[in-house]
């Protein structure tokens, strides 16, 4: 029987709810399909670990993690600690070192599930949400120059590279291929309004067909 090696991160605020339950589910799973095994390794990585180490996770936290078949995250961040420690401290300091560029939440109503959408339902509710995870504002570029003085500048850079926006478009195309519908719809999420003038949240809807 095979067995998979799960490391769990829940870190920080509701990820640690998340993770637990999440966990009961996937060996519930297990334990009815009888076909594999997981062998689940906790990491008290977060906010909490930072305040009694001064770091987010131990140096050879990724050594640790390398050779696990999957990576169970729960969530990051504090307010007690500041944003740009939590991000590149944890996030950034996994999903940049392994490539993980794709970030695939699938988005439906499971059975016996009342949606909070009203009047909405399983058969009007079926996507899979394909988010870049290691460029634009996750490319963990920028800084801060003059620290200290009153010219003092940080700077966040959002880095697109050819390489990075190809193997995205590629990886939803071929996801929305497998799909019934075949439908890809591009959207952008700027904090900004595409429209001009325009304010609020971005959406630059563009419905492709990926047949």
């Amino acid at each position: 029987m095979k067995t998979y090696s799960i490391a769990a991160i829940p870190g920080d605020g509701i990820g640690k709810e998340v993770i637990a339950a999440g966990v009961e589910v996937l060996e519930a799973l297990a334990a009815r399909d009888g076909g594999f095994k997981l062998a689940v390794t906790p990491y008290d990585w977060g906010s909490d670990y930072y305040h009694r180490h001064g770091r987010m996770m131990p140096d050879d936290g990724l050594d640790a993690i390398r050779s696990a078949d999957a990576i169970f995250f729960g969530a990051v961040g504090a307010p007690d600690v500041p944003d740009h420690i939590t991000l590149w401290g944890l996030r950034l300091a996994i999903c940049q070192p392994f490539d993980q560029y794709a970030n695939v939440r699938p988005t439906r109503i499971l059975p016996g599930i009342s949606s909070p959408l009203a009047g909405v339902t399983a058969k009007e509710l079926d996507w899979v949400i394909v988010r870049e995870n290691s460029e634009g504002e996750y490319a963990g570029v920028g800084g801060r120059a003059h620290r200290g003085l009153p010219e003092e500048v940080a700077t966040d850079v959002s880095i697109f590279t050819r390489v990075g926006v190809e193997r995205i478009m590629r990886f939803a195309f071929k996801l929305a291929q497998s799909r019934p519908r075949k439908l890809l719809t591009i959207v952008t999420k700027s904090n900004g309004d595409c429209r001009p003038g325009g304010e609020g949240l971005s959406r630059c809807d563009d419905g492709q067909d990926a047949g």
